[in-house]
């Protein structure tokens, strides 16, 4: 016999249908996701200056891989934020810029970087507190085998 299935209700205020319009948190989730990774932020931040070679990427960026680089700069290209062109010659030539869309998100980047930057130090001096804290409010670690023993 097959159990019934639960029937459930909207909301109050909700009418249980989904509104096209409406701000789907999965999708702004993979959005905020997309763009909200480091490598992105400082690949967009950087490619503000003007469009740069993967190579000249790679080496402002800094301490990111070749694979790594590849795959963001094919996301951000898929996700309409930056472009890239390709230029025959020998060997070609590929350029990335930012595309109006990337451009626009360019404004809140810089404006994170710069409230991080600004805010620094203030931030290392609240890790630093918490750590004492922390440090003097938790008792000794014992090893593993002297828990085990004295259980």
């Amino acid at each position: 016999m097959e159990k019934a299935q639960e029937r459930t209700f909207p909301a109050p205020g909700h009418s249980g249908v989904s509104d096209p319009n409406s701000n789907d948190c999965r999708a702004v989730s993979g959005i905020l996701s997309r763009i909200g990774d480091k490598w992105s932020v400082l690949i967009i931040h950087r490619l503000g200056d003007g469009p740069r070679r993967f190579n000249e990427i790679k080496r402002i960026v800094g301490g990111i891989s070749q694979r790594m680089l590849t795959l963001t700069l094919r996301n951000l290209e898929r996700d309409g934020l930056i472009s890239r062109t390709v230029t025959p010659t020998v060997p070609p030539r590929v350029d990335y810029a930012l595309t109006d869309l990337g451009r626009d998100l360019l404004i809140p980047i810089s404006a994170l970087s710069e409230w991080a930057i600004r805010h620094q130090p203030c931030i290392m001096a609240a890790r630093t507190r918490f750590d004492a804290a922390e440090g003097a409010h938790r008792p000794a670690e014992t090893p593993h085998e002297e828990r085990v023993s004295a259980g």
